[in-house]
């Protein structure tokens, strides 16, 4: 199977230099300041991030930039209730904001919300989490991976690997795109898989879950994580349960890194999150200056997977060290 499964999209360049402050709901402001004229736009973007998730840092680095390249204002907030998601997209709607980003992590939560949106004429698009729900929920566009194809790709490495039995570690329950990845690792994998639900809001707990599981079956040779964060307590809860399970996972981060080239990690799957938070932006962008509509509105733009290992981790290195990766 090759390994590679996208090829990825090209980032765009030319970024200004960003300039960020504190704004309300505990979120940041971007201001760019170019030389180019372009109409004044705030446009706020709103997700499910988890405190201390550093996934979030790079989707984050990805919008500023894309903010401070075209003038934008942009108002981040985030809360991982979706309830609480939910009054942020209504208060940006109250600030009636030029442009509304929003992760569909729990999308019926935020259908009311998002039908606010667009009764005032607030364009919306998606990123990140929701790509099965977005054109029902009645988004302009869409900036993320497939992950029923991640998941199946997933499977099949384990299988390459000769894995037979996987724990799959989610972090937050209900989550549609966290659930997808795991059933559909589990529906192309020839081993058993077992899901394992954990706090991902409290490290130690994440790492007690895993350690009392691996203790519970030593069948199981591989812990499969869906965050960065999540992989690099896996490593310290296999040492404390004594197994010899190897750990593999979805997305990076800067800490990865050297956890993938010393082997620590055996494979991560990159969504390449900094293009979303890049990609979500400028399509308002674009939508509000143009018209353009990227994929007809009918199509999610891609923005991966790709499987990241020993082959190919120094290739990236230097972008993670710099926050974008």
């Amino acid at each position: 199977m090759n390994r590679k499964l996208f090829s990825l999209l090209a980032a765009a360049g030319g970024l200004a230099l960003v300039v960020t402050a504190c704004s309300e709901e505990g979120g940041q402001q971007a201001e760019g300041g170019g030389d180019v004229e372009t109409p004044e736009m705030t446009i706020a973007m709103i997700t499910h991030e988890v405190e201390g998730d550093t996934f979030w840092d790079i989707v984050r680095a990805g919008a500023e930039d894309a903010a401070a390249k075209s003038d934008i204002t942009l108002d981040y907030a985030s809360n991982p209730e979706a309830g609480e998601q939910a009054t942020l997209i209504r208060n940006a709607v109250d600030r009636d904001v030029d442009g509304i980003a929003v992760t569909l992590a729990k999308p019926d939560a935020l259908q009311g919300a998002i039908d606010a949106a667009n009764e005032a004429g607030i364009p919306v698009v998606g990123l990140n989490s929701g790509i099965d729900h977005w054109e029902e929920a009645g988004l302009l566009e869409y900036f993320g991976t497939d992950e029923t194809l991640a998941g199946k790709a997933f499977g099949d490495r384990l299988n390459e690997v000769d894995a037979q039995k996987a724990l799959c570690v989610i972090q937050e329950q209900g989550h549609v795109a966290l659930e997808e990845r795991c059933s559909s690792l589990e529906e192309s994998f020839d081993g058993d898989s077992e899901t394992l639900y954990v706090d991902g809001s409290s490290m130690p707990d994440v790492s007690s879950g895993i350690t009392a599981k691996l203790q519970e079956d030593e069948a199981i040779d591989y812990v499969v994580t869906l965050g960065a964060p999540f992989a690099m307590t896996a490593i310290d809860a296999v040492d404390d349960a004594g197994s010899d399970a190897s750990v593999a996972t979805f997305d990076t981060n800067s800490d990865l890194v050297s956890a993938l080239q010393n082997g620590e990690v055996e494979w991560a799957v990159d969504q390449q999150p900094y293009l979303q938070g890049y990609l979500a932006v400028d399509g308002l962008w674009l939508y509000n200056t143009n018209g353009n509509i990227s994929g007809g509105g009918e199509e999610p733009v891609l923005t991966g997977p790709e499987f990241i290992d020993e082959d190919n981790i120094d290739e990236v290195a230097e972008y993670a060290e710099e926050g974008t990766r």
